[in-house]
């Protein structure tokens, strides 16, 4: 029995496990300690930072494995990109996954390549007052760490009295010793699900987000299709071209941002893993395609199938259930969801567990996936479904 190491115990690495045990491998799981629900459904756990790239690779070679996963999160990309290197197997390198766990790296790679994107700087750690910076990228800009996921340490600023809170938030977010502050672009902004297999684009799903507006966009769901001319999608397809070829990420999973500026596909930054937030769930649903079948089949180095199994795209839009409130739970009631077009609509948390607020992507408390014969159908028949669940807490 082939043995896939998946890094990662999290809500994000959970269908990756099911997906694998189904397929009849055999799961080895790794992840420091917590309560993360992939430990209960694997065949081996090890309690190891996933961070950690010699730890990590004493355990491949110990278990002996064929391929190593993980999706919805940047942290453990490098570690899978030296596995990759180190033991033969197929997925990004060490190299390009630096380089897309490095937004400072990544802004780099683009620039070199001429990849449309948006004009930045690399700024010291100890450079708490940055208006010069700023001043010369012109506001409003972003400040953004350049090793954090799921949105965290990334505030917009429009002027010099946002820079003090948004340098604590980028501080307290990140271990590196700069950050980048880069121009605000006005536009459309959206995002896109791919795949690159030797060298090139497999498939380009573009998607529309909804978007929380905290101290900057947090995406909250997504939606497909998204309605670009013929024009866009092509140079979005070759700006992403380009962008990959310019990290040397191959043989993976693609979670891309684009903004819309004045007709032209700009590419805010791209991740070598599949997105979070269900994308895989909508990218699988609009094109009939078992996407998470296709990674792990690509990681043990069998060629993925993304042949399509709807002769007509399935519009689908997908959302994270959030709290208004951090307590504990202590009552829920899903409603009487009898609408069959609700794929899904599950809570992460047990009552007595608790939850935080939400602000960034990691205090979603659960999901929604719903198909329809539109957007607009599916957005409504979501709606309705999430009026209906009623979630007591008790307030610390």
């Amino acid at each position: 029995m082939k043995k896939l190491l998946i890094l990662g115990a999290g809500i994000y690495q959970v269908p990756l496990i099911k997906k694998a045990k189904e397929m009849g491998l055999y799961t080895v799981v790794t992840s420091m300690p917590g309560n993360y629900p992939g430990f209960a459904l694997a065949d081996k756990v090890y309690y190891e930072d996933t961070t950690d790239l010699e730890a990590v690779r004493r355990i491949a070679e110990q278990e002996g494995i064929a391929g190593v996963v993980t999706a919805g999160t940047d942290v453990c990309v490098p570690t899978q990109g030296y596995l990759c290197d180190t033991l033969g197997l197929r997925g990004p390198t060490l190299e390009a996954a630096e380089k897309a766990q490095s937004k400072r790296l990544m802004k780099q790679a683009f620039r070199e390549y001429g990849v449309n994107t948006a004009p930045f700087i690399s700024v010291p750690m100890d450079n708490e007052d940055p208006r010069e910076v700023c001043e010369e990228i012109g506001y409003p800009v972003i400040v953004k760490a350049i090793d954090s996921s799921g949105s965290r340490g990334i505030t917009r600023v429009n002027g010099p009295e946002d820079l003090p809170l948004a340098y604590r938030e980028v501080r307290s977010c990140t271990r590196a010793d700069t950050y980048l502050i880069e121009k605000f672009l006005v536009g459309e902004e959206f995002g896109a699900q791919a795949f690159v297999y030797d060298g090139t684009i497999r498939f380009i799903l573009p998607h529309g987000d909804y978007v929380f507006q905290g101290s900057t966009g947090v995406p909250i769901g997504h939606f497909a299709p998204y309605e670009v001319s013929e024009e866009i999608l092509a140079q979005s397809r070759e700006q992403l071209q380009k962008a990959v070829t310019a990290m040397g990420v191959d043989n993976c999973a693609i979670n891309a941002d684009f903004i819309l500026c004045d007709g032209v596909p700009y590419v805010l930054e791209i991740g070598a893993r599949s997105g979070a937030t269900c994308l895989v769930e909508m990218t699988e649903q609009y094109y009939g395609i078992d996407y998470y079948k296709q990674i792990i089949r690509c990681s043990l180095g069998e060629e993925p199938d993304f042949t399509p199994g709807n002769d007509k795209r399935q519009p689908c839009v997908v959302m994270l259930l959030r709290s208004d409130e951090s307590g504990v739970i202590e009552s829920v009631d899903m409603g009487e969801q009898t609408d069959p077009r609700v794929l899904d609509l599950s809570l992460d948390y047990k009552v007595g567990e608790e939850i935080r607020a939400f602000r960034k992507g990691p205090d979603r408390i659960g999901q929604c996936v719903v198909i329809a014969d539109s957007v607009e159908e599916g957005k409504r028949i979501l709606d309705e479904a999430l009026s209906k669940v009623k979630i007591e807490l008790r307030k610390n």
